[in-house]
């Protein structure tokens, strides 16, 4: 056994010494790097990955997710200033679910779950109830704000009033309640959103109006626009700055597109300039008019007719007949006689009419004012646009502004339409150059083609044709006569010592080939 295992380890390091001092670096080498390699691949494989699942977490919370964690037997990692807790990649999911499911979470935030855990086997008194129900009604609108975009953490305190026989009913009805928000870096909320915060804090509070509420963050109070918030007039000034922008780029765009049409591309540049009114008006009109428009009447609904006649011989008492001082004119006399008749006739008509109530709100979009200027490349050979061309453009421009400024209740002439466009001639950067440049002709292009092709081709030719020489060169080259080895019968020596006597000869006179010798038969063996 020692035998066997002796002539492999000859042979393993006779075959090990063929190699030369760079095979040999290099087999160690390649070697050494498979072994590392190996390594870290089943260190990384092997170690585990852990994801952040709980971020800004409070000491409450931290805590909490802690004990539960522990209770599990899972591994986690807390972060250094422990707002942070860390778990198993493979896990993640598991472990959010669970703790979602226990209400651990609930950023610093006591709510309504503090009810579910009972104080005493006896209950609790009122003035605990007051107090549990005041902390936990501060925590669910905690919980509701931080929910919202933006808040990073809030503080709110409400103040309950307290019922009272003395006290009417609407003083008791008021509640008020102070919010301190913390908002998340580079956030900055809107107006509307402040109003959202609003509205949130007072449905969330009963009987809690909005004057009594006040919302601030780390540095001004945030005020709602029924407090005189000035938030959502930024926001409506923004947005009517890009309107009018828009309103421009499109008036330019559709300008530029039609004149590149005859002048050619990137011949024309165009700059418009606008007016918009954004005042939006809101009118009320009730007006009335008759059913029949031509008898100006309108449709009768009722008529009342009354008609009265008296016929008599003998007059009343009237007064005092005659014309003296205490007489009346025209009252007949006692004594007067003859026939007395009268006749009373009254008619009323009721009749109705359109009446037609109209709300009429005014589009806040009306263009007042619009500048259309144009800078137009000449065509080829000319320094200027002629007179012709110039006034057609003038023309085009002229309709879309009048077209554009018809509701801006301004009435404009031709001549001050005539002062809102410019056209003017200028040649443009990009194509002086190419104009001052040379102009080749096709035929000049396809000769300076042609001739790059046939460079190439002589190129890869002359390549060719060095690279056939040098095989040639190296076919010429007499080939190395392979080294003739003395040979030794072996067969013919009937005893050692002539073998010896011919090896000693051969190795006093040919040194080189008595060493050639050796080493065919080491080789053999």
């Amino acid at each position: 056994m020692n035998e066997r295992m002796s002539q492999y380890r000859d042979k393993i390091v006779q075959y090990w010494g063929k190699f030369s001092r760079i095979q040999k670096t290099l087999f160690i080498s390649t070697i050494a790097l498979i072994i590392v390699t190996a390594v870290i691949l089943t260190m990384v494989f092997s170690k585990t990955e852990y994801e952040v699942a709980f971020t800004d977490l409070n000491s409450t919370d931290a805590a909490g997710i802690m004990a539960s964690l522990d209770g599990s037997g899972t591994p986690y990692k807390l972060s250094s200033d422990g707002k942070s807790i860390s778990v198993p990649s493979t896990e993640s999911s598991r472990v959010k679910v669970d703790i979602g499911s226990k209400g651990i979470v609930e950023n610093g935030s006591i709510g309504y779950k503090i009810f579910e855990e009972s104080s005493s086997a006896i209950g609790m008194t009122d003035s605990e109830f007051n107090v549990k129900y005041n902390n936990a009604l501060n925590g669910e609108v905690e919980q509701l704000l931080k929910r919202m975009n933006g808040i990073q953490d809030a503080k709110v305190l409400i103040n309950l009033p307290e019922e009272s026989v003395f006290a009417s009913t609407d003083e008791q009805n008021k509640a008020s309640t102070s919010v301190v928000l913390k908002f998340k870096p580079t956030y900055s909320p809107s107006q509307e959103a402040i109003d959202g915060y609003y509205n949130l804090v007072k449905t969330a509070i009963p009987n809690l109006p909005i004057e009594n509420i006040t919302i601030s963050d780390d540095e001004t109070e945030l005020l709602s626009t029924t407090k005189g918030g000035q938030g959502g007039l930024t926001t409506a000034v923004e947005a009517n700055f890009a309107l009018q922008k828009r309103f421009e780029n499109d008036v330019r765009v559709n300008v530029k597109k039609f004149l590149s049409k005859f002048m050619g591309p990137d011949k024309v540049d165009v700059l418009v300039v606008s007016k918009l009114n954004f005042d939006k008006v809101q009118s009320n009109e009730k007006l009335v008019t008759p059913v029949d428009v031509e008898n100006m009447k309108g449709i009768e609904i009722s008529v009342q007719e009354i008609s009265k006649n008296y016929t008599g011989t003998g007059s009343p008492d009237s007064g005092v007949a005659g014309t003296g001082d205490q007489e009346v004119p025209t009252y007949p006399s006692t004594s007067s006689t003859g026939t007395t008749s009268s006749e009373e006739l009254s008619k009323t008509v009721n009749s109705e009419v359109n009446r037609i109530t109209r709300d009429i709100i005014s589009s806040p979009y009306t263009v007042k004012d619009l500048t259309i200027n144009v800078a137009v490349e000449p065509p080829t050979g000319q320094t200027t646009l002629d007179q012709a061309t110039q006034d057609a453009i003038e023309n085009i421009l002229v309709n879309i502004v009048r077209a554009s400024i018809a509701d801006s209740g301004v009435t404009y002439t031709d001549d001050d339409l005539a002062k809102k466009v410019s056209v003017f001639s200028q040649t443009f950067g990009g194509n002086v150059a190419e104009t001052t440049g040379v102009r080749l002709s096709p035929a000049v292009l396809w000769g300076i083609g042609i001739g790059a092709i046939a460079l190439l081709a002589l190129g890869g030719y002359l390549i060719y044709r060095r690279r056939k020489n040098k095989e040639e060169l190296e076919e010429d080259v007499p080939l190395q006569v392979p080294t003739e080895f003395p040979s030794i019968t072996m067969e013919s020596m009937t005893n050692e010592s002539q073998v010896r006597k011919q090896l000693e000869t051969l190795a006093k006179k040919k040194p080189d080939e008595f060493v050639n010798l050796l080493r065919t038969w080491l080789a053999d063996e």
